[in-house]
């Protein structure tokens, strides 16, 4: 298969709104654990609360007709975001969940043209965040080379292109169903942890 033209930023946001909203959703499909992860450690939050709005959006991928309020949706999902003065760095990485579907639903419920980037750079954002407290790198220098080489960081690069990849094409049920599997990949999330 020929690589499409154009760098990956370019390529995403030429995509139809609802091949963007896959992309987003194979995303957000991945970053849960993290979500899971943080409210299994401090009893906050609502995990199946958030996976339950993030079903929907899968549903309404597949069935184009579907009526969902997806205004409503975005009312709960912020609901369920940790609480602001909790600064920890389980409880950031449970905001990027919610920030990062809350972007998804924006695109169902209107315009939101960026938010396909938004996704993107808050799934990477996350890594390198994780990256730098595992590594305690000072040096701009050492951590800009340790992000670019770190295998956590080319995992996520390499899923992101993946599941790219996967939305260039046509998404008919079964498309949609591969895209769900990958994303959940294995129950891993992109920081690599596993929630129970």
């Amino acid at each position: 298969m020929s690589q499409p033209a154009g760098g990956f930023h370019q390529r995403l946001q030429t995509l139809s709104p609802r091949h963007q909203q896959a992309f987003m959703a194979a995303l957000c499909e991945r970053l849960l654990p993290n979500y899971v992860l943080y409210a299994q450690m401090t009893g906050a939050g609502n995990p199946a609360g958030v996976k339950a709005i993030l079903d929907l959006v899968w549903e309404q991928l597949a069935v184009r007709e579907a009526r969902i309020d997806f205004e409503r949706q975005a009312e709960k999902l912020a609901e369920l975001e940790p609480p602001a003065d909790d600064d920890s760095f389980g409880a950031r990485r449970a905001v990027e969940v919610v920030v990062a579907l809350t972007s998804l639903l924006d695109t169902l419920r209107g315009e939101s043209p960026d938010a396909v980037l938004e996704v993107s750079r808050i799934s990477k954002g996350g890594v390198r965040a994780f990256i730098e407290l595992a590594e305690g790198e000072e040096d701009a220098g050492k951590l800009a080379k340790l992000l670019r080489e770190h295998p956590l960081m080319a995992d996520e690069n390499d899923f992101q292109d993946t599941v790219l990849e996967a939305v260039e094409s046509s998404l008919d049920r079964d498309a949609l169903k591969a895209l769900r599997l990958l994303g959940r990949n294995d129950g891993v999330s992109n920081l690599g942890l596993e929630a129970d």
